[in-house]
């Protein structure tokens, strides 16, 4: 099985930001520190409005697919699913067809995000 078609949904909104993604991906692959085949970002926090009553915040971990991500091609041929996917404890990491995760995307709403390796 070949990974072209097929991508990872990330829906950002509920990342804890645990990095088990990055650990998973580094044993798996036996990546070296300072690399990285998924790695987790960190935007914010900071304040979206000064409202004196009711504070917004934006504070967001993303986990984001490097060039070293191949989507675990061999996991997938076997079947199984890549192992970021397996080892997401927020279960916000998702394999498919871009036709299926766009589908999700539309299901899950804002701070979703596909990936193609």
């Amino acid at each position: 099985m070949q990974t072209e078609g097929i991508g990872l949904l990330i829906n950002y909104q509920y990342c804890t930001g645990c990095h088990s993604c990055e650990v998973a991906c580094r044993k798996k692959n036996d990546i070296p520190l300072g690399k990285w085949g998924i790695k987790l970002n960190e935007v914010g926090p900071f304040k979206l409005d000064e409202d004196p009553d009711h504070t917004t915040w934006e504070f967001d971990y993303v986990p984001v697919p490097t060039s070293l991500c191949d989507l675990c091609e061999d996991r997938l041929a076997q079947g199984l699913k890549p192992v970021c996917e397996i080892d997401c404890q927020a279960l916000v990491i998702e394999h498919g067809t871009l036709e299926e995760l766009a589908a999700r995307a539309r299901e899950l709403g804002p701070k979703t995000a596909i990936y193609l390796p």
